[in-house]
């Protein structure tokens, strides 16, 4: 029989799914509901009552242990909320612990780099008492997994310690090292292309070979009359200038692989303090027992993306002090070059997280399960990103940008103008790229649409989605003054728009990261379901992070006004 109606064939269809995941049904009600759940479920890790239901605003503990394991208790229980175990605290420690590896990752590693990148002497000082906190920290992390065996080993140690073996590996410096930790801003302070171009390539410029005492001597006996004739001078003249045309090739090649090197190791060791970042919020995670059970792929989304989130506010704002504008990245005309701009960049941030994480979200699904409203809303913010992300790669392309102008380059072949007449518009001079923009502020305009079973889950998650869409309208009206007026100057032209948005950003990622569904239960639990509260603590920490932020891009300012000639200012307008 043709099945014709499409409403009969998936009515058929439901009545014939097998529910042997849920078990046989005791009656014909439950087991209707059961093939219900079975084929649209809301999401299979985490409590739903449907789009079309109010959120609740008081805890259910019954729901929760339907679909999570009782919380157990962690080091943080231990330590401060109950007072009656006989499990001795160890608060004191743990907390100096914290304090030890925050200063050597956030104090005393930033400073050896901003050092180091000016050439001061006092990078080995910096670097030494980044070692000395971080030893300091490991230690009294071992001395409470001795005295207490509570203190199990976990992942964050052995990660942590990996951590600082890369650093160990990027912070060894030495003059007999080829290779040595430098950035792009300070490429030239290491030794040895220099005294390869003093010595060699001086005396290569000016033709003169080394001579061998033999010779040095039979010249200097007949300094009238050279043992060489006129073509032996025009083949010695041929020789000097194909050894020249060696040498100088061998120059280029290996300036690009100096380059290079310093390029890597220089990212690399700014790597180190965002690797600090996320040891610190993954020693938080061990301390307070989260992100355990069916908890985990959803702590790790949040934590993962909010931590991005946050660090990209970071940098932003630093750029927004004036950070990287020897790449034109703070909203300025190049110096000199022609570097990526930041926008391409961001892109391709975008790009590389979307394509991964596109295939992340079937994470804990088991092989035939239907996919969840939640799994297809996610992935298409994914493959948002994807796609987006390689359309702003696309326009910051100057070959795209040639190709897409090729149609009025044809126009002027065939009205007879001369080519030299095309003259490139003034916005030209900066990029104007709204797609990372669109990306983040689609999203933060998502997730504060999010659907969660609790009141004040909806609260926190339209918060930092509204932070996310504020910095996406900041974004654009920065990319609207700087159309109306190109920056004219390599000094970072510092648009409030973008202080602005990069706080949001920032406060946004942070909020993002407190918005785990364990975070609120557990919050819910205490008494502590506050949405100013959150937002308070969001703020407090993402000004205090700033103002770090903003010592440490004056720090090395001040240094660099040192080592630099003095330039004399002027106004514009």
């Amino acid at each position: 029989m043709r099945l014709s109606n499409p409403c009969l064939t998936f009515s058929l269809g439901c009545f014939l799914l097998p529910s042997t995941t849920w078990g046989v049904p005791s009656s014909r009600a439950d087991h209707d509901s059961s093939l219900v759940a079975r084929i649209s479920p809301r999401d299979d890790t985490h409590m739903h009552h449907g789009g079309h239901v109010e959120p609740l605003t008081m805890l259910n503990e019954t729901e929760v242990l339907m679909y999570h394991s009782p919380t157990p208790p962690s080091y943080y229980t231990f330590d401060w909320e109950d007072a009656s175990s006989e499990h001795s605290s160890h608060a004191g420690l743990m907390i100096t612990h914290g304090v030890f590896m925050s200063a050597a990752f956030f104090v005393a590693l930033p400073a050896a780099i901003t050092l180091r990148s000016v050439g001061n002497s006092g990078h080995s000082f910096a670097l030494g008492a980044f070692w000395v906190l971080a030893l300091a920290g490991v230690s009294t992390r071992n001395f409470v997994q001795k005295v207490d065996t509570e203190y199990v080993r976990s992942s964050h140690g052995l990660h942590g310690y990996l951590v600082l073996l890369a650093a160990a590996c990027l912070t060894y410096d030495s003059p007999s090292l080829p290779f040595r930790p430098t950035w792009p801003e300070y490429i030239g302070l290491t030794d040895e292309p220099q005294e390869f171009e003093n010595d060699d390539f001086s005396k290569v410029g000016h033709h003169a070979l080394p001579i061998s005492p033999g010779h040095e001597r039979s010249w200097s006996r007949d300094e009238d009359n050279p043992p060489y004739s006129a073509r032996s001078r025009s083949s010695e003249d041929t020789l000097h200038d194909n050894i020249h045309h060696h040498a100088v090739k061998k120059t280029l090649k290996l300036s690009f692989v100096v380059r290079v090197k310093n390029f890597v190791i220089g990212l690399s060791e700014r790597v180190l303090v965002f690797l600090g970042f996320a040891m610190l919020i993954s020693g938080i995670v061990v301390y307070s027992g989260g992100c355990r059970g069916n908890y985990l792929n959803g702590c790790l989304a949040h934590l993962i993306k909010g931590g991005i989130f946050w660090s990209y506010g970071l940098v932003t704002f630093a750029r927004f002090l004036g950070s990287f504008s020897e790449f034109g990245w703070a909203w300025n005309r190049v110096p000199y070059g022609d570097n990526v701009s930041a926008e391409f960049t961001e892109s391709a941030v975008i790009f590389a997280y979307g394509i991964t994480n596109t295939w992340m979200e079937r994470f804990g699904a088991h092989a035939g399960d239907p996919f969840t409203t939640k799994q297809l809303q996610h992935i298409g913010i994914a493959i948002m990103f994807w796609f987006a992300g390689l359309v702003g790669m696309g326009i910051e392309s100057k070959r795209v940008r040639r190709w897409l102008a090729s149609s009025s380059v044809a126009s002027v072949a065939t009205s007879g103008m001369p080519q030299d007449a095309v003259a490139e518009p003034p916005s030209y001079a900066a990029s104007f790229n709204p797609f990372p923009a669109l990306v983040i502020g689609v999203t933060g305009a998502a997730m504060a649409a999010h659907f969660q079973t609790y009141l004040f889950q909806v609260q926190i998650h339209q918060l930092w989605g509204n932070l996310l869409v504020g910095f996406a309208v900041l974004r654009c009206l920065t990319y609207f003054f700087l159309w109306l007026n190109p920056p004219r100057s390599i000094l970072p032209s510092r648009p409030p728009t973008e202080a602005l948005g990069s706080f949001f950003l920032a406060c946004g990622g942070l909020e993002f990261m407190f918005s785990t569904e364990e975070l609120t239960i557990a919050a819910m639990r205490r008494g502590r379901d506050d949405v100013m509260m959150f937002m308070c603590v969001g703020i407090a920490m993402t000004c205090f992070a700033f103002c770090w932020t903003m010592v440490l891009v004056a720090f090395k300012g001040w240094l660099k006004s040192h080592h630099t000639h003095k330039v004399s200012f002027f106004t514009a307008a």
